[in-house]
């Protein structure tokens, strides 16, 4: 099942990029770029998610609509 996450992207003094979510306590995850940094981030939702949906057998997230804004990042 596919679940929409919000995240916050801060690019770091060090040139990396930091990835967290305020929807998913514990998700934190770095890259080198924007890409690298929400892959990372995306493995760890979902290791995050399995976690307490084994122990509580309850993950509630908002439900994915038939549209909805995703921002796309283009290097030049």
């Amino acid at each position: 099942m596919e679940q929409i996450i919000k995240m916050h992207i801060k690019k770091l003094p060090e040139g990396v990029y930091l990835a967290t979510s305020k929807e998913i306590p514990g998700l934190v995850a770095q890259g080198r770029t924007v890409t690298e940094a929400l892959e990372i981030a995306r493995d760890v939702a979902r290791k995050l998610m399995e976690a307490r949906s084994e122990r509580s057998g309850k993950v509630k997230f908002s439900k994915l609509g038939e549209s909805f804004d995703y921002p796309m990042i283009v290097s030049l």
